[in-house]
Formats: structure tokens, C-alpha cells, sequence
């Protein structure tokens, strides 16, 4: 009995830190309007080996995008990208008018106060991915981000 023991903690290990080299710091969506079909996630990022970020999902969303906003002369510019490097021992910003997830065709309205499941995924130099789900609680309209505690994965 006490070998199979083993033999689960050290699989329910090897699964659990398999995407523990990157900490999510103070994530957090956008809450929306009852109409509205589009809301953005964001979040700070830290690997500790050099990864991309290269997708996520979630079941309120029909699709998650990565996007960049940058300026373009004197207008604010915003498209999307196919990945994010996470530099090794580096944080990545995920905010408002830079790097960002955006929840597009909502399911539903995003209220704030509710909390909603995120899956990242990322992907090793060798091509190997990974991906961890997140809770990201909902802010209100006026929201603007701040620091806090990491993530609840699951």
C-alpha cells in the first residue's frame, strides 16, 4: 500500500509542477456591459526558464486572443499576435495598452465580483507545451489593475 502511495504523490507531483516554473501575479478580466461581447484579461507573468506564451481559452469565450497595443505616430494601435516571450526570471505585464488577452464573443456578461476559469498554455524551446488553468476574478469598469496575491490554479 505504502508503494502505490508513493507512486500517486509522485505523479500527482510530476503533473502539478508541470507548469509551476511560470507564477501568474494579480490576474483580473474586465467586467462588461449586458450587450457586450468583448472584455480583456490581465495579468503579470514570471517564468523561470525561457517559455512563450502561445494560447488561451475559457468557457465564457468563444475564443481568447492575444493581442499588442502600441502607438503608431500619434494613434494607439492594437493587433493580434501569434505568441509572448517569457524571458527566464523576467515579469511580463499583461495590461492595458500593451501586451493583453481578450476575451472575445462572450457567453455571457462578465460581472464583477465573479470569478472566471483561464487556461494558458505555454511552450518550451523544444516545442513542448504546457497549460494551467486559472481563476480570474472580474473588476469593475473602472478597474485599472494593481499588484496582489498569485493565482488560484486548479
Amino acid at each position: 500500500m505504502k508503494k502505490n502511495s508513493y507512486a500517486l504523490l509522485a505523479l500527482y507531483a510530476l503533473a502539478s509542477s508541470a507548469f509551476a516554473q511560470v507564477k501568474v501575479d494579480a490576474p483580473w478580466a474586465r467586467a462588461t456591459v449586458p450587450v457586450q461581447k468583448a472584455s480583456g484579461a490581465f495579468m503579470q507573468l514570471q517564468s523561470a526558464k525561457d517559455v512563450r506564451l502561445v494560447g488561451a481559452s475559457s468557457p465564457v469565450a468563444g475564443s481568447v486572443e492575444m493581442h499588442k497595443m502600441e502607438m503608431r505616430g500619434d494613434q494607439m494601435k492594437m493587433q493580434q499576435v501569434d505568441s509572448i516571450a517569457l524571458p527566464a526570471g523576467q515579469a511580463v505585464k499583461l495590461a492595458s495598452g500593451a501586451y493583453h488577452l481578450m476575451l472575445i464573443d462572450l457567453k455571457r456578461q462578465l460581472k464583477a465580483g465573479d470569478s472566471v476559469p483561464l487556461t494558458l498554455i505555454v511552450e518550451h524551446p523544444n516545442k513542448r507545451r504546457e497549460s494551467m488553468t486559472i481563476d480570474v476574478p472580474v473588476k469593475p469598469l473602472n478597474f485599472t489593475g494593481q499588484p496582489g496575491a498569485h493565482a488560484a490554479a486548479h
